[in-house]
């Protein structure tokens, strides 16, 4: 089976990836800040030097970097955590349901107001229509930095200086971009949200939540942080604050090897292969008169997203299936983005390719693209 859904997890990993999970398994086994004797000090000394990496990687201080179980938990720990209370929330239409659902959520229980901008192909534009919709309770924007089914990369430098502007905190979904992107926080994040499983080429059940640490969150979990046990109120400081309960100690040992074969790599690189295996496949779809790709014209991170002709794009998934492709067909989680899209109805087959993919790969994924009938 040959990968092309790398969107949804990267696959396969480096090899030094899977050879840190195991060598975690059978010798880091300690509670990372949880004891004195020495099992519990190694664990904790290699979930500090992935911290570390991270925090280099993107431009935080390492007390600000808090691991998470996915990207998903860590939008909404930033999300709930600043909005709790009431106010009102900007996103765009092109969000992942990790942002959507959250927010929909503190409206339907807490009364936070939100409104969705149109983004537009002008940039400017797309600035301006987050602009009409700031208010005088507004707490948050919150926005992807590049669309999990189009790939196409929102202005998100343009969105922070906006906030910066009007004092409002930015939060931004970088599942899509960390990792082919030379996205940090110094692009104007308050708040950077990505998974550690995909172009981190982590394990499964790693993310990351970043601060810049201008913006206190109100937790919504709490319980065991290994300090200030003896208080019930929870621990105040970073990142313990963040990290209730006993970490994933082999996911993030695991990950901290993919965040160093990306900096090996480095993003730019990643980037470019990527982007020549989406041309390659664009242009030899173009052969085929049925075949519709969507935002095609607009900048993006290596994501195709296409169907062909009326044919329901799950339909077309599982037949590449069978001919040994994966790719992801349906609404990838995103119903926003294909409201803007018009695709509710069809939904769209997403081709996202990784570091390890070839352009022979993609050669036989189109000849089976033709063979669909």
């Amino acid at each position: 089976m040959i990968n092309f859904d790398n969107s949804a997890t990267s696959f396969p990993k480096p090899p030094a990836v899977a050879k840190a999970v195991s060598l975690a398994v059978e010798r880091y086994g300690g509670n990372p800040g949880r004891s004195g004797h020495k099992l519990s000090q190694e664990a904790a000394q290699r979930v500090f030097e992935v911290r570390s990496a991270a925090a280099e990687m993107f431009k935080a201080q390492v007390e600000n970097v808090a691991f998470t179980q996915n990207c998903t938990y860590a939008l909404n720990m930033a999300i709930k955590g600043i909005a709790q209370f009431g106010g009102h929330i900007i996103i765009s239409d092109h969000e992942h349901n990790a942002v959507a659902r959250p927010v929909y959520a503190l409206w339907k229980m807490r009364g936070v107001r939100f409104s969705v901008a149109r983004t537009e192909d002008d940039d400017e534009k797309t600035v301006q229509n987050f602009r009409r919709l700031i208010e005088k309770d507004t707490r948050a924007i919150v926005c992807t930095a590049a669309s999990n089914v189009t790939g196409r990369i929102m202005p998100y430098q343009k969105i922070a200086a906006l906030c910066k502007e009007y004092g409002i905190c930015f939060i931004g979904d970088g599942a899509q971009a960390c990792g082919v992107l030379d996205v940090s926080l110094d692009d104007g994040f308050d708040f950077l949200c990505t998974a550690g499983h995909k172009a981190l080429y982590g394990p499964t059940g790693t993310g990351l939540l970043i601060s810049n640490g201008n913006y206190a969150l109100s937790t919504i979990i709490e319980g065991g942080t290994g300090a200030t046990s003896a208080q019930l109120e929870q621990t105040d400081f970073l990142p313990e604050k963040l990290e209730s309960g006993t970490l994933n100690t082999v996911g993030i040992i695991g990950l901290g090897k993919g965040i160093g074969f990306v900096k090996r790599t480095t993003p730019k690189r990643m980037f470019e292969h990527e982007k020549r295996l989406c041309v390659q496949f664009e242009q030899m779809l173009a052969e085929d008169k049925r075949i519709k790709i969507y935002e095609q014209g607009s900048r993006r991170v290596p994501v195709v997203a296409f169907n062909i002709g009326d044919m329901h794009s799950e339909k077309t998934a599982q037949m590449l299936s069978q001919k040994g492709f994966a790719l992801r067909g349906g609404l990838q989680c995103a119903a926003l983005t294909h409201e803007t899209l018009g695709t509710t109805e069809q939904g769209v087959v997403r081709f996202s390719p990784s570091a390890f993919n070839t352009n022979q790969q993609v050669s036989a994924l189109a000849r089976a693209v033709y063979s669909v009938k």
